[in-house]
C-alpha cells in the first residue's frame, strides 16, 4: 500500500532571526510537513535553527538534512536531540549521513578527524544507536522526551554501503543521487535498498530532494549545472496538476512519497502540496 505524501522544505539561511522564524511559519501555513536544516559551516547551526523554528510553529516537524556524523560527538548530540524533541513537543526528525563532498573541509575547521568511508559509515551507526538509547533511557531528562520510541531516523545515501545501513536502521531514506539522475537512474539505488531491506522495505519512507521547480534554476546553482538534462528527476515542470501527476506516478512506480525542496521554491511547489499532501 502506498504511503501518504509528505512535503518538506530544506532551508538554512536567513538575513536575520525574524526572517528565519517567518520562514518556519510560512512553511507551516503552506502545508509542508517538515522544515529541514543542512549541517554545514555556511548555514545556520542546525539544532539552534530547528529549536527557533519549533518555538514559533505548532504542527511543523523539524529535522536535519543531514547531520554529518564525522564531526559530531554522538552521546552529546543524542542528549541535545532529546532536548529538542522535548522543546518541539515531539516534532523532531533526525537525518544523518557520512558527510557530503565538502564535509571533510568543515570537519578540519572544527578540529575533528574525518576518517575513511568505512569509519564514517560506522559513525553514522553509532549516532543512531546513541539517539535511540537516549530516548529510551531511564535518567530524569530522557523520561521527558515526547517520542519515547525515538524520533524518525533519515539516512541519506545512494551507494551500496550506506543503503545497506539504511536498510537496517532507517525509517526514512533520502536518495542522495546526482542532480542529473533520471527516473530510470533512481531504480538502481531503490532496487539495492529493496534487496537489502527485504520485508522491511515496505516500512521505509522513500524521499527525494527536488533541485528545481519550473524552468528557472535556483540562483545558487553554478553556471555549469544550470542546464541539466530535461530528463533529470530532480527538476519538476508543468502545471500544478501535471507536477502532481508526475509525483503520483513516481510513488506508484518507485515508492517515492516524501518530497523535499529548497526554500527558494516553497511557494512554487505549494499548489502541488495542496493537491497531494496527506493523500
Amino acid at each position: 500500500m502506498s504511503k501518504e505524501f509528505r512535503f518538506g522544505i530544506v532551508a538554512g539561511m536567513a538575513p536575520d532571526a525574524a526572517a528565519w522564524t517567518a520562514t518556519a511559519r510560512h512553511a507551516e501555513d503552506l502545508g509542508y510537513s517538515t522544515l529541514l536544516v543542512p549541517d554545514t559551516l555556511g548555514t545556520l547551526p542546525p539544532l539552534l535553527a530547528m529549536t527557533a523554528a519549533a518555538t514559533v510553529t505548532t504542527t511543523l516537524r523539524v529535522g536535519t538534512f543531514v547531520l554529518a556524523a564525522p564531526y559530531r560527538n554522538p552521546p552529546q548530540l543524542a542528549h541535545e536531540l532529546a532536548g529538542l524533541d522535548f522543546l518541539s513537543g515531539g516534532r523532531l526528525e533526525v537525518g544523518v549521513g557520512a558527510g557530503r563532498p565538502a564535509a571533510e573541509e568543515d570537519a578540519r575547521a572544527l578540529g575533528m578527524p574525518y576518517g575513511t568511508a568505512a569509519e564514517r559509515i560506522a559513525q553514522v551507526r553509532t549516532v543512531i544507536s546513541e539517539v535511540r538509547t537516549a530516548f529510551a533511557g531511564t535518567n530524569a531528562f530522557s523520561k521527558s522526551t515526547v517520542q519515547r520510541q525515538g524520533p524518525p531516523i533519515m539516512i541519506a545515501g545512494a551507494g551500496p554501503r550506506m543503503l545497506a545501513l539504511a536498510a537496517e536502521e532507517a525509517d526514512i531514506v533520502a536518495l542522495a543521487v546526482q542532480a542529473d539522475t533520471t527516473e530510470e537512474g533512481l531504480r538502481g539505488p531503490i532496487g539495492t535498498l529493496r534487496a537489502a531491506a527485504g520485508a522491511r522495505f515496505d516500512d521505509v519512507e522513500l524521499s527525494m530532494n527536488l533541485l528545481q521547480i519550473g524552468d528557472e534554476p535556483p540562483p545558487w546553482v553554478p553556471e555549469g549545472l544550470r542546464t541539466p538534462s530535461a530528463e533529470a528527476a530532480a527538476i519538476l515542470r508543468g502545471s500544478p496538476r501535471e507536477m502532481a501527476d508526475t509525483l503520483l506516478r513516481r510513488r506508484d512506480e518507485l515508492g517515492l512519497s516524501y518530497i523535499t525542496v529548497g526554500g527558494f521554491f516553497a511557494d512554487a511547489l505549494a499548489p502541488v502540496v495542496e493537491l497531494l499532501a496527506g493523500s
